[in-house]
């Protein structure tokens, strides 16, 4: 896949998400049809959440000279950050905001600069085209649970 096309598939993401999600309403999202997995609400809040992490890791490797970058516990963040209590259409706002700063960086990048590095402390050096090609993918990754329980949701 060409950059041009991997910075396409990145700022589709927040489109696919939304109209996933909107697809059942504010009760579907709160709603646990798979039990023992995250509601639709909580995996929104979990996406917007790491959006803002891979928007400074993305900037920071840019900037700095072989960064390190932090991991993050995803049900530590689900735990302490009152994912019940924050507001879908919100966190559908921000992810939107951030891809489309972001893009809007990455689009004024040179092409070797995509081969800049950070060194994450989990994953070890991390280019900042493989950034972009795993925060492209989270989204794609997460839709298929959120079909998932939306199929569960509307079935008749």
């Amino acid at each position: 896949m060409s950059l041009d096309e991997l910075l396409q598939e990145y700022e589709r993401g927040p489109v696919l998400l939304k109209d996933a999600v909107m697809r059942v309403g504010r009760d579907g999202w709160r709603a646990c049809p798979v039990p023992g997995k995250w509601t639709i609400q909580q995996v929104v809040c979990h996406i917007a959440d790491f959006e803002t992490i891979y928007a400074d890791r993305i900037k920071r490797v840019l900037v700095e000279e072989n960064p390190t970058l932090f991991g993050g516990d995803p049900d530590r963040f689900a735990a302490g950050l009152h994912y019940e209590q924050r507001s879908v259409e919100d966190e559908l706002q921000l992810i939107s905001l951030v891809r489309s700063q972001v893009a809007r960086i990455l689009r004024q990048t040179e092409l070797e600069d995509f081969q800049r590095t950070g060194v994450h402390s989990e994953a070890g050096p991390l280019t900042l085209e493989t950034l972009l090609e795993r925060v492209t993918a989270h989204i794609p990754h997460h839709l298929s649970f959120i079909d998932e329980k939306v199929r569960l949701l509307t079935a008749h």
